[in-house]
């Protein structure tokens, strides 16, 4: 259980310790309900989408969460390519 591997395996994921309400909520945020539904093609973000319906649905559907986690690692690429950049 405390294999120094696995620790530093842990320490390079950007999900570890990242719970799936904040990357929904992260994901609402920087796209908004209507571009993300067009980002990922699922009801719970085209439908009345809210973060609670869209986590009991994510939740129980591991194709749809891998998107999210996914688009959630491209934002993080994409924000930290611009960090880079600069001004």
């Amino acid at each position: 259980m405390n294999d120094p591997t696995t620790r530093a395996e842990q320490a390079r994921n950007p999900l570890h310790g990242v719970t799936l309400e904040a990357i929904v909520r992260a994901l609402e945020a920087h796209y908004g309900w209507e571009e993300l539904a067009r980002k990922i093609a699922i009801r719970c973000f085209s439908h009345d989408p809210s973060v609670s319906s869209s986590l009991k649905f994510l939740r129980k559907t591991p194709w749809a969460r891998e998107k999210v986690e996914g688009l959630y690692l491209f934002v993080l690429r994409e924000q930290a390519r611009r960090e880079r950049a600069g001004p």
